[in-house]
């Protein structure tokens, strides 16, 4: 088996833009979703850079478009490749609005953390592993601790 064999070689590349630490555990995931509902997930964002994250952020503020984040660069976990965003792809096109009841127990199952369960901001597509940082510390350690592929060193 590839290091990641997902049915999407889209969502293969993104994984290996994800912290060494979860790429695994995001491969399982996708898989493991796939087993257990028949739902194919594609992952859509992995790894996003501080700038890419600040254009985000602008989206609906001082850019055009509709606010879509409430995180400035270094505020994401995606900053950190520690999170995915999904989508369900059927019959070739993506679907946004997916059975997110049956998908976030598998996550949530295997440590995930689902932006579904977020009172402020919800965001279904999004899932996460924080392992105990808040992004502020991660920020910190972001600054002062990398391997050398440049990943933060998380413990």
């Amino acid at each position: 088996m590839a290091e990641f064999d997902t049915w999407d070689r889209h969502t293969n590349k993104r994984l290996a833009t994800l912290h060494p630490k979860i790429r695994r555990e995001a491969c399982d995931l996708i898989n493991a979703v796939a087993r257990e509902t028949g739902v194919r997930l594609r992952v859509t964002q992995a790894y996003r850079s501080f700038a890419e994250q600040d254009a985000l952020f602008a989206q609906g503020r001082t850019a055009p478009g509709r606010i879509v984040t409430k995180a400035k660069g270094g505020q994401s976990y995606h900053n950190y490749g520690l999170a995915i965003d999904v989508c369900e792809i059927r019959d070739g096109a993506a679907i946004f609005d997916c059975p997110w009841d049956r998908i976030a127990p598998i996550a949530e199952a295997a440590g995930w953390e689902w932006g579904g369960r977020w009172t402020s901001f919800p965001d279904k597509p999004h899932f996460q592993k924080s392992f105990g940082r808040t992004t502020v510390e991660l920020a910190q350690l972001h600054e002062t601790a990398r391997d050398d592929d440049g990943y933060t060193l998380i413990g």
